[in-house]
């Protein structure tokens, strides 16, 4: 029997994910707009699951495990988002799922959760009048004029965030060129000189990657719910362990090939066949030989993934 059904049974984990929320709520540990429900959520999530699949193609249900199906649909209500309305979208990473926020799903959060009362975004280009002040922590946005003919996806200069409140200062998010594309240059899609949506679109991916620090980075700061953090927080955890776990699998791949250049030095000298032609060195060449069959086979991608408590 596998480890999972000791833990969720699949078919119940809408059930236990909504108890659990229920729980949160009635002791005051969460906080979910008024127009927001639950259990409609989890049922749009679950209707989602049942047709999403892995990189290799197959169901996430029957290749994630059950308590991270369970944690990514609690993650999705804490922040209060809906697949249906494209605010997230789940990944597998290996055998754990994760809830992923979409651009809009940031900005939800920000405002449903943190109570903003608007987010946007724009882009500075070369030409633009630029100025902002900051006191303090607290950027402010002074001036920013700009001319029609400066608006080309290859001349940003920088691209700023706004987040707005009616109750307390508004929270801005500044980024060069520089910073967006090191940004970028975390994920496996963007390449400097290459053709992706990067390239193409260039000023709403600026706008949405400084869109989504600021909201990253108010959630962070002023959120006084570690739970709300924490499942913030999770999904871009996860991609980040996912990108070190196939950057190691790449990197163990050449390993392996440097451990079978350095055996064949030793299985040279390792054919049973030699010793029969000269008789002379036939007592000195068994030696090696035997030293040699034991390394055989060190199957070094046998290791096991499950993490504590799976």
């Amino acid at each position: 029997m596998s480890k999972e059904t000791k833990v969720i049974t699949k078919s119940d984990i809408v059930d236990v994910v909504a108890s659990r929320v229920r729980g949160f709520l009635e002791r005051g540990e969460i906080h979910l707009p008024d127009n927001y429900s639950p259990e409609n959520a989890l049922k749009s999530a679950y209707l989602k699951l049942q047709e999403t699949k892995d990189k290799s193609g197959k169901p996430v249900l029957s290749v994630c495990t059950s308590t991270s199906i369970a944690n990514s649909l609690f993650d999705m209500v804490i922040q209060g988002l809906n697949p249906a309305k494209e605010q997230c979208y789940f990944i597998a990473y290996g055998q754990q799922l994760v809830c992923q926020r979409s651009y809009f799903g940031s900005m939800a959060v920000v405002k449903n959760v943190a109570g903003a009362r608007d987010v946007w975004g724009e882009v500075v280009y070369k030409g633009d009048i630029f100025e902002y002040e900051i006191r303090g922590k607290v950027k402010k946005i002074i001036k920013h004029s700009q001319k029609l003919e400066n608006v080309d996806g290859k001349n940003i200069v920088a691209a700023y965030a706004v987040i707005e409140f009616d109750d307390r200062p508004d929270h801005t998010e500044i980024m060069t060129i520089a910073d967006i594309k090191q940004a970028w240059l975390q994920g496996q899609t963007y390449k400097e000189g290459g053709s992706s949506v990067h390239h193409k679109f260039a000023a709403e991916m600026a706008k949405k990657t400084v869109i989504n620090r600021a909201c990253k980075a108010f959630i962070n700061s002023s959120s006084d719910s570690s739970i709300l953090v924490g499942a913030y927080n999770r999904a871009d955890d996860a991609r980040a362990e996912d990108e070190i776990d196939t950057e190691i699998a790449e990197q163990a791949n050449m390993r392996i090939i440097d451990i079978e250049y350095t055996e064949p030095e030793e299985v040279v000298t390792d054919g049973e066949p030699e010793p029969e032609k000269n008789e002379k060195p036939a007592k000195t060449a068994p030696k090696p030989p035997e030293k040699a069959q034991n390394p055989k086979k060190p199957d070094p991608g046998q290791q096991a993934l499950d993490g504590p408590g799976f």
